[in-house]
Order: structure tokens, then C-alpha cells, then sequence
């Protein structure tokens, strides 16, 4: 499930705590599931797994996983997590309708404009938790 992007400027570690984050976020990581191991992670990617383990500390610490001594990381509950998330979205969202109108922005565009982020989002959801490379080629591997 996870796929490095080589030509990204962001380091490995951020693309990987962010796809780890989003699998998190869509429940394809279920709470309190266990992460895989910092070594297996690294031997997937071929990666050093101290790139993997500065990933997950900031998973940590943005609270997204939690560390149990001798036995690895898990996935937390996010409940509350997304629910700040989504009040800063909702305050967000309530700005950018404002500056619109302020603009002469319609309503219908601004309702044509989130049906088509609806449609993206879906068109994601669909892709069954895989992500594909700039080839074409599917990564299972979490």
C-alpha cells in the first residue's frame, strides 16, 4: 500500500507517515491494529529502516499510532483527531464560501466545484486501498 515517489521533494519519511495517515483515516488501518514492523516496513522498501522509524514517530506524535514497549506500534483512535480536523476543514470551508461570494462566485459553481471533489474522492475510495505508480503498476504491500 505503500509507493515512494522519487521525484517528490518531500523526504521518504513525510510520504510515508502521510500514506500511512491516510490508510489510518480511512479505517483500512482499523484502530488499535498493529503497524508493520519497522525492519519488515524497511525490507519491503528497500528503504533504511531509520527512514521508517522517523516516519512513525511522527505518526506518534501526531498521534496517529501509539508505541507498546516489546511489541511494536498500533493504530490509535482518531476519533477525536478527526473530529479537530474537521472543525478547522468546516471553519476553512466557511472562509473560502465567504471570500467566493465577496468575488462574485455563484452558488452553483461553488456546489459544481465539491461534486467534482466528491467524484475525485470516490473515484480514490475505489481504487480498493491500492496505489499505483506513475507505470501503472499496483503496490499491496503495507
Amino acid at each position: 500500500m505503500i509507493v515512494l515517489d522519487y521525484r517528490d521533494q518531500r523526504p521518504l519519511y513525510e510520504q510515508i507517515a502521510e500514506r500511512f495517515q491516510e490508510l489510518i483515516e480511512k479505517g483500512i488501518l482499523p484502530k488499535d491494529m498493529q503497524m508493520p514492523s519497522v525492519r519488515s516496513q524497511a525490507m519491503q522498501l528497500s528503504i533504511n529502516p531509520n527512514t521508517i522509524q522517523r516516519a512513525y514517530s511522527e505518526l506518534e506524535r501526531k498521534g496517529y499510532i501509539y508505541p507498546v514497549k516489546g511489541k511494536g506500534s498500533f493504530v490509535a483512535d482518531i476519533t477525536d483527531l478527526l473530529g479537530v480536523r474537521r472543525s478547522g476543514w468546516e471553519e476553512q470551508m466557511g472562509r473560502l464560501a465567504q471570500e467566493g461570494f465577496a468575488i462574485g462566485v455563484k452558488r452553483e459553481r461553488m456546489e459544481a466545484i465539491i461534486r467534482k471533489a466528491e467524484q475525485a474522492a470516490a473515484r480514490t475510495e475505489g481504487q480498493g486501498g491500492k496505489d499505483h505508480d506513475q507505470s501503472g503498476r499496483s503496490d499491496e504491500t503495507i
